[in-house]
């Protein structure tokens, strides 16, 4: 009878080492799958992260904040380009709150509001790229700056456009 309960419980204690040795395989298992999952995600994130790089440096190149040159041209001045660039852009947006019409923006607004500027691109230290718009129409401006005594800027639209209203 003695052995006979060294035998069941020998067996039983066989099953449960099996049984624990399929378990643990299956999660070992499952978790190796997950891994490697998760490394193929990872090398396709750090694609997609060079891609953005790549197409964020292309986007920086034509930038008054990235293009030395054209820092080193104000700095020879005496200017303080952290200062000076956001002054250039509200010294830019200050033009719409000017009565009558926008005294760089060539058209009239068509729906009874006004046209005003958007978004300013400062490309370099003599060029601006602005959009515009009235709330359904809109467009872009290209313009000429110079610093006139130190605190003082003098715009000159060079050229203009338009875009075509859209039938939806």
């Amino acid at each position: 009878m003695k052995s006979k309960i060294f035998l069941y419980l020998f067996i039983f204690v066989l099953l449960l080492v099996v049984f624990q040795y399929v378990n643990s395989k299956n999660v070992f298992e499952s978790y190796e799958k997950k891994l490697n999952i998760a490394d193929e995600r990872e090398a396709a994130y750090k694609d997609s992260i060079m891609s953005l790089h790549s197409e964020v440096l292309d986007l920086m190149y034509f930038n008054l904040e990235n293009n030395n040159d054209a820092l080193s041209y104000f700095e020879r001045d005496g200017y303080d380009t952290s200062e000076l660039i956001p002054f250039i852009k509200d010294e830019i947006y200050k033009l719409n709150e000017v009565k009558g019409e926008h005294p760089l923006i060539p058209y009239e607004s068509m729906n009874n509001g006004r046209m005003l500027i958007n978004k300013v691109r400062l490309l370099n230290h003599k060029w601006i790229l602005a959009d515009f718009s009235d709330g359904k129409y809109w467009g872009e401006l290209f313009i000429t700056y110079e610093i006139v005594d130190k605190k003082e800027l003098k715009f000159k639209l060079v050229e203009s456009f338009m875009y075509p209203p859209q039938s939806y």
